[in-house]
């Protein structure tokens, strides 16, 4: 089931890479090539950059959260990555057809993927949205602690139940056999 929510996040996540990413990326694109504003006042003070710095900002925190949460499913990030890598990959490889497979050129999202194809933004992203596909841990599922302590309950309670003690904790002699350590040989008493 995780997995399936991971395949609905990772849409999400394209959606979202798609609109306000390339959005963002493009109005900070344009406002950073723009004529620089006078000394006085600020490019924060520009509502329209503000937007695309929160746009962009978003973008980046969904993606993070996405990489970095370890009850995610890795299919969350590592689908669009992996899509990201390769329209780049195209993109090295022919440049003309990756262009192409760009959807709404003439609208300002498919402008701003394309400036982030061309500076490599999108095959940087791929790369680091692919990491969680490669650790192992990330593709088995967690037990919450609740489960543990339950799992531990039903065992004390059965070995109460059945009259078995549980093995005590060892002793603090330090001759006492530790893990790690060679057994003690038995003591043979001659009688």
């Amino acid at each position: 089931m995780r997995h399936f929510i991971g395949i609905a996040l990772a849409i999400v996540m394209a959606v979202v890479l798609f609109l306000a990413g390339t959005w963002g990326s493009l109005q900070l694109l344009r406002s950073f090539l723009s004529p620089t504003p006078a000394r006085s006042s600020s490019l924060v003070s520009d509502h329209r950059t503000l937007a695309a710095l929160i746009a962009v900002a978003g973008t980046g925190m969904l993606a993070g959260i996405l990489v970095t949460a370890p009850r995610i499913s890795p299919l969350a990030a590592g689908l669009p990555g992996l899509l990201l890598l390769g329209l780049t990959v195209l993109y090295v490889v022919s440049t003309q057809h990756a262009i192409d497979l760009i959807p709404l050129k003439s609208h300002v999202y498919g402008t701003g993927l394309e400036a982030m194809l061309r500076t490599g933004i999108l095959g940087t992203a791929g790369l680091a949205m692919v990491i969680p596909l490669f650790v192992p841990s990330r593709w088995r599922t967690r037990r919450p602690m609740a489960e543990v302590a339950e799992a531990s309950d039903f065992f004390s309670g059965l070995t109460q139940a059945s009259g078995l003690q549980a093995p005590e904790e060892p002793a603090s002699d330090p001759q006492a056999y530790q893990p790690g350590m060679a057994e003690p040989a038995p003591a043979y008493h001659h009688g």
